[in-house]
């Protein structure tokens, strides 16, 4: 304590439990800006995910289903997320299957660009489906 008073600088416990206890003479004000300084930076490197989305019929037919799938493969090779889902309205909701061939024929096609994440789910009116991209070695 008495060489941190001399130097005019902190005395910080680094480890309380080891035997002795562990502590160093730093400028603790310097210490915490250069730690949120480099909390900042990580921070900045960390990837941000986005989650594109494309939305069906269950009758979609062949020309807006191709006009989608180029999106899609767009949006893949840009590292974006893809949740690709068919939406029922009113008494659609009985052609269930056709809206999960729709996405699973979907995944097929964009397999070389991305792998399926979940399988198509149905949540109340929408079947949903989450193509995430293949990272790039």
């Amino acid at each position: 304590m008495a060489k941190s008073e001399e130097l005019g600088l902190d005395l910080v416990e680094i480890s309380p439990k080891a035997d002795p206890p562990v502590c160093k003479i730093i400028d603790y004000k310097k210490f915490l800006y250069e730690q949120k300084k480099r909390e900042k930076v990580m921070k900045a490197k960390a990837s941000k995910v986005v989650v594109k989305e494309i939305r069906f019929g269950p009758n979609t037919d062949d020309h807006d289903y191709e006009f989608k799938k180029k999106h899609a493969e767009k949006f893949l090779k840009e590292g974006a997320k893809l949740k690709a889902y068919v939406f029922f309205k009113g008494r659609s909701i009985v052609y269930k299957d056709q809206g999960e061939i729709l996405l699973l024929r979907l995944a097929s096609e964009l397999e070389e660009l991305g792998k399926v994440e979940q399988m198509p789910k149905l949540e109340g009116k929408r079947m949903t489906m989450f193509i995430a991209p293949k990272t790039k070695k």
